[in-house]
């Protein structure tokens, strides 16, 4: 059953871990790269009316790619094509009490940027941000220090060439 249907992003889960894969979404504007980051309904429990990197959780059983590719199928109506993973983190989710492990993969819209629709009950609005236009999304409960935000950084980075670094 599609999450949309039963709001498994508040479905309590307490005591257990949730995976959720996320796409770091990018496009190049005249010579710019930017990603794509809608901002939550402000009728959403965990972090309403905040910008974060789009994706979902992925059913049980489920691959996380065609776990990621339903999640932004269903919330904004396009395809994507999912490149390599190159960040994971976790966090306690407080609303779920669980513990979420967050997968984050490259990935580019395939359908025409021009038919991405939001759907109402998940988002708000998105933007399209460069590296040094970060600070624009940043609220209350997530800064510059937030796990999302780094790996926001680090998605630009590897973009340039970056290297891989080991812990």
């Amino acid at each position: 059953m599609p999450n949309q249907l039963i709001g498994d992003s508040e479905k309590l889960a307490e005591g257990q871990q949730v995976f959720t894969a996320c796409a770091f979404i990018h496009h190049n504007f005249d010579g710019i790269d930017k990603v794509f980051l809608p901002k939550r309904a402000t009728t959403k429990k965990f972090l309403p009316g905040v910008f974060e990197l789009p994706g979902g959780h992925i059913e049980f059983g489920e691959d996380m790619v065609e776990g990621l590719q339903r999640e932004i199928d269903e919330e904004f109506g396009v395809a994507i094509a999912v490149g390599d993973p190159f960040a994971c983190f976790t966090y306690m989710n407080d609303i779920k009490e669980s513990h979420s492990i967050e997968v984050v993969y490259f990935a580019e819209f395939t359908s025409s940027l021009e038919t991405i629709t939001l759907n109402p009950s998940d988002h708000s609005e998105y933007v399209w941000m460069a590296v040094n236009e970060l600070d624009k999304v940043y609220s209350a409960e997530k800064g510059a220090d937030d796990k999302e935000f780094e790996v926001l950084r680090r998605g630009f980075e590897l973009l340039q060439g970056g290297e891989l670094h080991l812990a």
